[in-house]
């Protein structure tokens, strides 16, 4: 068969690693994209999995589908997160083994390591300390994900692979003023403050926390890449311990830089304040990336340059009210 041609499903491609993955695979001259709506199929509904499995027989799948959010929301609805997650990924999985699915790339998050892993943070350190308690979770969710994964490689067999990545940004993103992650929450709130010609904008916590980002179609790009390489190279850079690989840039800055980048990015002229009552989650998340840069792949987009291109977004989808 033409590699061109294989069925290939993209689950969650409305959200925003989904829609890039999509868009990647397009660029590339796939032909057999498979996706399905929340409405059209409930991934937490084993019953209708499986029928969508056995009538679609995907040759590939991306578990890009995933409930996601913040501080915030990751704090007020933690059922909602924990349970959403592993229905997802616990009814993909199973699926794909028993259609016979050649291979699975299940996407994960920098969450899953201690909340003090040592820095920069390297696959091993997955189960070797305590988690971020304001997401622990989603965190548990996804550390499940890839012993699915896992599991079902060693005792079925199977080809299915998991991708850590850092903080993503960029288009598709969720902008909600409460529910979004921090870089999309300050493009808001810096082109609001911006608006309204508001004399200072506060930012959660004391800005001192070190982050990690990467535009999410560099995301796209990994999870293609890695996707496509052959299994025994993919195996030779991944063990029991480590059947992970992190996706990032190893680059990180302040909290506070940040939000002196995005004002500047946005033209935001006013102050920037910090509120030290609010939470800072995790003092550092940035990973080692040496096992991706192994083989072959490397981010191609410049923080400065990927937020500009995501205040784009923002601005030509009207996403503000």
């Amino acid at each position: 068969m033409n590699e061109l041609h294989k069925r290939i499903f993209v689950a969650g491609h409305r959200g925003m690693v989904g829609s890039a993955i999509v868009r990647c695979l397009e660029a590339r001259g796939y032909t057999r994209i498979i996706t399905r709506s929340r409405d059209e199929l409930d991934l937490t509904e084993q019953a209708q999995v499986r029928a969508f499995f056995a009538e679609e027989r995907p040759d590939e799948v991306y578990v890009a589908a995933a409930k996601v959010g913040g501080i915030h929301a990751n704090n007020s609805y933690p059922a909602e997160f924990i349970y959403s997650n592993l229905m997802v990924e616990a009814n993909l999985v199973h699926e794909s083994w028993r259609s016979g699915v050649a291979r699975l790339l299940f996407l994960g998050s920098s969450c899953i390591y201690p909340r003090l892993a040592q820095q920069p943070m390297s696959e091993d350190a997955l189960l070797t300390g305590k988690l971020e308690p304001t997401n622990e979770p989603y965190a548990v969710a996804k550390i499940a994900g890839i012993k699915l994964c896992e599991s079902y490689n060693r005792q079925y067999g199977c080809d299915f692979r998991s991708v850590m990545p850092t903080n993503l940004y960029g288009p598709g993103d969720n902008y909600h003023p409460e529910n979004s992650h921090v870089l999309p929450a300050m493009i808001r709130r810096f082109h609001e403050a911006k608006a309204n010609d508001a004399p200072a904008v506060v930012i959660w916590g004391t800005g001192s926390p070190k982050r990690e980002f990467l535009h999410v179609d560099d995301m796209a790009r990994a999870c293609v890449h890695v996707m496509d390489l052959p299994r025994d190279t993919y195996a030779a850079h991944t063990d029991v311990m480590a059947s992970h690989l992190n996706v990032g840039t190893g680059e990180d800055l302040s909290i506070a830089e940040l939000a002196q980048l995005v004002s500047e990015v946005v033209g935001y002229q006013g102050r920037i304040q910090y509120d030290s009552s609010k939470p800072d989650g995790a003092p550092r998340k940035l990973l080692d990336v040496s096992r991706i840069r192994g083989l072959g792949w490397t981010p191609s987009m410049a923080l400065r340059a990927g937020i500009a291109h995501a205040y784009e977004d923002f601005c030509s989808e009207a996403l503000v009210a």
